[in-house]
């Protein structure tokens, strides 16, 4: 049986009267890549801060790793989630190198002068560097990288510290075509290896979603359209569903692409 990585049973959340998610499951078992779905609002990335354990839901059950919110301390916890926002990378001194960047992941902090690091540390960032195809980029300053390659950098860092689980939250999200393919590309070799952790990839497009994803979850305002193995669930009714829009959904050589067929609903 495979090890349960994220459990979420009946989590909603609730701000200002108004619910961000409702009556929410989702269960992530090893070896699984999921992506979530979701225009802007449907509490996508809300799920991903109670998954990261940096938000508490209203009601309901989460456990991550076995450990249970509220019930365990999240300090000890947080390093065993792998967490990449966009937003993340303007934290980073651009003077750092890629490598750098990566190996300071390993005590959860922005400048490796705050704690002491050895040369297995380096070598173990450049592993995490070459797995996700950004192994050239280990010796080049952060702030001279493009987009896309700052996001594959961040992206080995979430694995430097050997996370259960990886949470990625729109990584693609303003890349141009080659620098989106460039991640794509580097996440497909992510997804085929069998040590790595399970995924969870949040986007709005299907056009971003990596060759050798398994699941899908789909959300529209805060509650789950349609959930389940990518190849019976990402169809199109239930993407025109969630979206609001009739959708074509087409797939070739392992990726989907989508065009709509009719004005909003």
């Amino acid at each position: 049986m495979k090890k349960v990585a994220l459990s979420l049973e009946n989590v909603s959340l609730e701000r200002g009267g108004k619910f961000l998610l409702r009556e929410l499951n989702l269960t992530v078992s090893g070896g699984e890549r999921w992506v979530i779905f979701g225009p802007n609002g449907s509490g996508k990335t809300s799920l991903l801060r109670i998954a990261s354990f940096y938000l508490h839901p209203s009601s309901g059950k989460v456990e991550v790793l076995g450990h249970q919110l509220g019930k365990t301390d999240i300090r000890k916890m947080r390093h065993l989630v792998g967490f990449t926002s966009q937003g993340f990378a303007d934290l980073l001194r651009p003077s750092l190198t890629a490598q750098e960047v990566v190996m300071t992941a390993k005590y959860g902090a922005l400048e490796p002068w705050w704690h002491s690091y050895t040369k297995e540390d380096e070598k173990k960032a450049q592993r995490e560097l070459e797995r996700i195809g950004a192994g050239r980029l280990g010796l080049q300053t952060f702030g001279t990288l493009s987009s896309g390659e700052r996001q594959r950098v961040l992206i080995a860092r979430s694995m430097m510290s050997d996370p259960g689980l990886i949470l990625l939250d729109e990584p693609a999200a303003g890349l141009d075509l080659p620098a989106r393919e460039n991640l794509l590309a580097g996440l497909a070799l992510i997804s085929k290896d069998a040590s790595a952790p399970p995924i969870v990839l949040v986007t709005h497009h299907v056009e971003e979603i990596p060759t050798g994803f398994t699941h899908v979850l789909f959300l529209r305002e805060g509650a789950v359209v349609a959930t389940g193995p990518i190849q019976e669930t990402l169809n199109e009714k239930n993407l025109s569903d969630t979206f609001g829009i009739d959708l074509i959904l087409n797939q070739s050589a392992g990726r989907w692409s989508a065009t709509a067929i009719d004005t909003p609903k």
